[in-house]
């Protein structure tokens, strides 16, 4: 066990080893600015708060992603379900068309890209950002939301996507 004194963080490999351990689940939040559809994978995605409801997820600063869904109106958060790992595998990695086949979308009421086969879809209205170290805090304003499965999640937990079973 590594101890740090007040006001000293801890290293970046420990926090990660220790972050690890906590189980996420899984979003991809998409946007179309200028007309071209954007997107990325979340494991930082919450609920903020019921009245009004907001939500939140954290994107890096670093994102060739972020200055497209900082310009746009408005986002979509796509609930992974537990069969989507290769989705959410193909919108974390860089350099591709995330919207090339083999992806499923459609245009959203508002535009944003819906994906096929989600457990759900939030429709949010940028509500608030802030710079919260290395990353962007992003808050949205849910418009709409719409549950297709309450079956279940994908999740995220020791650098890999997994799936939840219950035990009854």
């Amino acid at each position: 066990m590594t101890e740090t004194l007040p006001g000293h963080a801890v290293d970046a490999d420990h926090y990660r080893r220790a972050l690890a351990v906590h189980a996420a689940g899984v979003v991809v939040i998409t946007a179309q600015s200028e007309g071209i559809p954007v997107g990325l994978t979340a494991t930082s995605f919450s609920s903020v708060s019921l009245d009004p409801p907001l939500v939140s997820f954290y994107v890096d600063r670093g994102s060739t992603t972020w200055p497209w869904l900082r310009s746009a109106d408005h986002f979509a958060v796509n609930v992974l379900a537990s069969d989507q790992e290769e989705v959410a595998a193909r919108f974390a990695r860089k350099g591709i068309d995330r919207f090339a086949e083999p992806t499923r979308w459609r245009p959203g009421p508002l535009g944003a890209p819906l994906l096929h086969d989600v457990s759900a879809h939030l429709i949010c209205l940028p509500h608030e950002t802030a710079d919260v170290g290395d990353h962007v805090l992003v808050v949205g304003l849910v418009a709409e939301a719409h549950v297709y499965s309450a079956g279940r999640p994908l999740l995220y937990h020791q650098g890999r996507f997994g799936r939840f079973l219950a035990h009854s």
